[in-house]
């Protein structure tokens, strides 16, 4: 099967969101292929539909003051941070060429993620309990979807060279016990965001066995992004 990638570089939440329902409705009538849509969003907090405000540790005027917008989104999960230096994925895949299988399709995410840790010796897994990737009890990476007529959206955040400043602003995915962590944070250094990219992209063709295809696409400020493969 073929996926096409679409790097959308910093995006603000909202217009990537529309991007995702536009390219669901495009794969739902089989017009498309699947699409990978690869990016970096600017300072946002996300608060899934089963998710609680009180996880929202501070005012919305607060939020404004250190410029992170606060959402309301359809994914599955509780708060979560997204921002510059998180490298962010949102697959629109037709699960009804893969079995129906949500859960299959949930740890194969899992599995792209921890393969690409593991590229950097660092050794992250799964808590069977709660949807996302860990290392050493701190989320690396976080995961939230949504279904519609068995097509995915929304996806997952890998903490790469984030500002983790501002996961003090909630308690991420609802833990108030667990904290988040990034690359950066572990290995001591700036990563290449590029470098990273690429890895995801390789071990990603891997696991869901798919052929990966690359697609120039316009944003609406007329910019052009290219996504760039292995």
């Amino acid at each position: 099967m073929k996926c096409t990638v679409q790097w959308l570089g910093l995006i603000d939440y909202q217009p990537a969101y529309e991007i995702q329902k536009r390219l669901l409705e495009e794969r739902l009538a089989g017009r498309i292929n699947d699409v990978l849509l690869l990016l970096e969003h600017t300072p946002v907090i996300t608060l899934g539909k089963s998710g609680k405000l009180e996880n929202v540790l501070v005012s919305r005027e607060e939020l404004a003051a250190r410029g992170v917008s606060l959402v309301f989104i359809d994914r599955g999960g509780d708060a979560t941070y997204h921002g510059p230096g998180q490298l962010v994925g949102y697959p629109i895949m037709d699960l009804r060429q893969r079995e129906k299988d949500a859960h299959r399709y949930l740890r194969h995410l899992e599995e792209v993620l921890i393969r690409t840790l593991s590229d950097y010796g660092i050794k992250a897994e799964r808590d069977r309990s709660h949807a996302g990737v860990w290392f050493d009890n701190h989320e690396i990476a976080a995961i939230g979807l949504s279904l519609k007529k068995w097509i995915t959206m929304h996806g997952f955040a890998l903490n790469v060279n984030t500002n983790m400043e501002h996961f003090s602003l909630i308690n991420p995915c609802g833990f108030k016990n667990r904290k988040a962590i990034s690359m950066r944070e572990i290995l001591g250094h700036e990563l290449s965001m590029e470098a990273v990219k690429e890895r995801l992209l390789a071990h990603f063709a891997d696991v869901f066995d798919v052929q990966l295809e690359t697609e120039e696409v316009t944003l609406s400020d007329g910019k052009r992004k290219t996504a760039t493969l292995v």
